[in-house]
């Protein structure tokens, strides 16, 4: 019975500190989201004004670009995919991986071959360990990125974008990522950044208004080639902040849970160890009430 209390002990104090570390970790996820939210509101506007500049260069010239010109029979297609390098978050990397299989499975069964960009170690293990092909990837910055990791994510996608599809290039980009929109709910969604729908861009503004006339200088295709990379580069940005805040959000949901069942589990634990101990008690008084009944018994024998 005393070597079954002290395994009750001894889970109970590997408990306790397991809940002391889940409990820091989501204090410091908590403090964490308050600085991703800022960091979105900063960055969308931006990325709004610029889908809107884009839209109004692209609405105003009839010049044919990547960036706004569908290709007839697009033939390939690149994923970005983002997800965490970091665990202990709930679902919130498997959720995206699998909002990225049911793109890739809708872009094949349009007869696109899938060209998978991954940022996050949690993405790129799912792919390593399927042994599926990556055509580059980027860890190391998914809990608080920089414009500096949006630019250098965005180069390779679009040279992809530019090139011809003989020599490896792409016809559309899409992306996808876990969207921000309360402490309690992330959503993963996937956009297609390239090439940009106009009627799309008009309701992702949802301003309503008629796009003034310009003039272009030195012309429109080069400032759709200036736009390009800012265009790119700030979606990129805005989605790795987005994606941030959602997970610090899920992760801080993730360990107020375990820091609860912890609790829980310590309480059934000590309950446990509590009968455990009045059992031990119970046991010994009925041995020493056992021997002093035998001890009488001998006296008294031993007085006749």
């Amino acid at each position: 019975m005393g070597a079954q209390l002290r395994v009750y002990k001894r889970r109970i104090r590997s408990v306790t500190a397991t809940k002391k570390i889940t409990k820091a970790m989501e204090m410091i996820a908590a403090s964490r989201i308050v600085k991703a939210q800022r960091q979105v509101a900063a960055s969308t506007p931006y990325a709004t004004e610029l889908t809107r500049a884009v839209t109004a260069v692209a609405t105003g010239s009839t010049t044919k670009h990547p960036l706004t010109t569908e290709a007839d029979t697009p033939a390939r297609a690149a994923v970005l995919l983002i997800t965490s390098d970091r665990g202990l978050a709930g679902g919130y990397s498997s959720n995206a991986i699998k909002a990225a299989e049911r793109l890739t499975d809708r872009l094949r069964g349009e007869g696109k071959e899938v060209v998978t960009y991954v940022i996050g170690r949690k993405g790129v293990a799912y792919y390593g360990f399927r042994e599926r092909k990556i055509e580059d990837s980027w860890t190391g910055f998914t809990d608080s990125p920089t414009y500096a990791d949006a630019k250098r994510a965005a180069a390779p996608l679009i040279e992809a974008v530019t090139k011809e599809t003989v020599e490896g290039g792409v016809d559309e980009l899409h992306i996808v990522f876990t969207e921000f929109v309360s402490m309690m709910t992330q959503n993963p969604v996937d956009n297609r950044m390239l090439p940009l729908s106009l009627g799309a861009a008009k309701e992702e503004d949802g301003k309503g208004e008629i796009l003034p006339l310009f003039d272009f200088e030195p012309s429109a295709e080069d400032v759709l080639d200036a736009l390009l990379p800012r265009y790119v580069e700030s979606r990129i940005y805005n989605a790795l902040l987005q994606a941030a805040a959602s997970e610090h959000a899920a992760r801080r949901r993730a360990m107020k849970s375990a820091t609860d069942n912890a609790g829980e589990l310590i309480k059934s634990l000590s309950r446990l160890a509590n009968a455990a101990r009045q059992a031990e008690i119970t046991q010994e008084i009925s041995e020493i009430v056992g021997g002093a009944s035998a001890l009488a018994d001998a006296t008294a024998g031993s007085d006749k």
